[in-house]
């Protein structure tokens, strides 16, 4: 499968210029700081302090306090305008919500060349659309939505997420990474560290799909509960 990204600045808004109402930028540590309590600065803002957790705010949403997003491929499929996508993929985690479309009407042979301009020109025709349908998405499931869309084996993610994820490795598990990096296979321990999860996931994804299935059970058997 041929994929290309398309990578934008600041005046791109395809996913994170277009978050819920409330949901600021990061600054750099100290700027803008106002006085405790309130204030530009941390933990603070023009509608007073802030408390807690939650989408946008300093530490995010846990867990437990997501809304489920199960229904998220039905959503989709029922908000998507007719004619945009012969078929499409929701995914879902904890941050966000990214859907990648078979663009209608296009045959699945078109040379990669063809494929890529089809697909800059659904972006830029659809751009406003798209950037609405997100803010109703990340108003009901408070995760950013990330647009992607398919041509055959061209597929192309527009701007997504890159979250970052702590970890704890011994040393034989870091001389793994250390190997990649010396190799050239990785630029950097994180770089090599996303490159084993790639290749875990392209050659264990029947493993894994049985894994999420078994979770899926348990979702439903835990929501169903004890009888009264």
């Amino acid at each position: 499968m041929r994929q290309f990204g398309i990578t934008s600045g600041h005046d791109e808004p395809d996913a994170t210029d277009h978050r819920p109402r409330g949901v600021r930028r990061s600054s750099p540590r100290g700027a803008g700081r106002g006085p405790r309590g309130g204030g530009p600065g941390p933990g603070g803002g023009h509608d007073g302090p802030r408390r807690g957790r939650g989408f946008g705010r300093s530490g995010g949403w846990q867990q437990g306090d997501l809304p489920s997003a199960d229904d998220a491929q039905s959503w989709f499929a029922g908000r998507l305008p007719d004619g945009w996508f012969d078929a499409v993929d929701v995914t879902v985690d904890r941050e966000e919500i990214t859907v990648i479309g078979s663009l209608s009407g296009i045959e699945a042979d078109t040379d990669a060349a063809e494929a890529e301009g089809r697909i800059s020109r659904f972006r830029a025709d659809t751009r406003e659309q798209r950037i609405a349908i997100a803010q109703e998405a990340q108003a009901r499931y408070q995760r950013t939505v990330s647009w992607g869309a398919r041509v055959g084996d061209t597929t192309a993610l527009f701007t997504h997420l890159a979250v970052p994820v702590m970890t704890r490795l011994r040393q034989p598990e870091r001389a793994v990474l250390d190997t990649l990096v010396d190799a050239g296979v990785a630029r950097s321990r994180s770089d090599a560290l996303a490159w084993c999860v790639r290749l875990v996931g392209q050659h264990q994804d029947e493993w894994i799909a049985k894994l999420r299935d078994a979770l899926v059970a348990v979702k439903q058997v835990r929501a169903e509960g004890p009888a009264a």
